[in-house]
């Protein structure tokens, strides 16, 4: 997978992110707290999804970059 790739795939984690947020404010709106820890262990999870991405576009762009 090429270092754009990766920017390309934790951007997507990222908007999902953004998605699983604006749930759980809802949801804490609604007093719904059973969908909301499901919504926070979602959140954990694309947080490190995103995390793994940027690394690996991190080591991939370095690759790319060596003579």
């Amino acid at each position: 997978m090429s270092a754009e790739e990766s920017l390309a795939r934790a951007e997507e984690l990222l908007a999902r992110l953004e998605k699983a947020r604006a749930e759980l404010e809802q949801l804490t709106e609604a007093d719904d707290a059973d969908r909301a820890l499901d919504v926070l262990t979602e959140l954990a999870e694309l947080a490190k999804a995103i995390e793994e991405e940027l690394q690996r576009a991190k080591r991939e762009g370095e690759a790319d970059a060596e003579p």
